[in-house]
């Protein structure tokens, strides 16, 4: 009789996730780019597509979700809902405040759509988009002007939109 091999910690007990929720398996793969195609395809119509049953497909997304590997969401285009006032701050943070105190100040305000940690001349990247140019004057002067936590920001508005992706990737890799 061989000898008794140690325990292997499970997957699962070892604080890892299980490949079935991973975004790195073939199959969620799949799923998460026909669920970004559209995101109300039902767990059937994906499970059609893929060769695989509704129940199958539903049980991944939901092991996705569960894992925090996956949300689903609606996204607002900002160049078809028409904007008044959208901009990029470059942000410096003042000396002795770190770019993720900032980014949690900042964070809450309705008007702040992403914000990116950054090297380079600025700390942070912030994307604001506001209904109307009184609220992104608001904005500026309620959060941003004369802040102690803000050393220098440098505010750059739209003039026009290239591509917008709303940040998601088309192809998963």
């Amino acid at each position: 009789m061989p000898p008794a091999m140690p325990s292997q910690p499970s997957p699962a007990s070892a604080g890892n996730v299980s490949a079935l929720s991973s975004p790195g398996d073939d199959l969620n793969r799949k799923i998460v780019r026909l669920l970004q195609a559209d995101g109300r395809a039902t767990y059937g119509e994906i499970g059609q597509k893929l060769g695989v049953s509704g129940g199958t497909v539903r049980n991944r997304v939901a092991r996705m979700r569960e894992t925090g590997m996956l949300r689903i969401v609606a996204v607002v285009d900002p160049v078809a809902v028409d904007y008044e006032a959208d901009a990029m701050l470059g942000v410096k943070a003042a000396p002795g405040v770190t770019p993720a105190a900032l980014a949690e100040r900042l964070g809450p305000c309705s008007a702040v759509v992403y914000i990116m940690w950054v090297s380079g001349r600025f700390d942070l990247l912030v994307e604001v988009v506001c209904y109307e140019e009184t609220e992104f004057e608001l904005f500026l002067n309620d959060h941003i002007h004369g802040r102690s936590d803000i050393a220098h920001v440098e505010v750059m508005t739209r003039i026009g939109m290239f591509k917008n992706q709303f940040l998601l990737k088309r192809h998963v890799p």
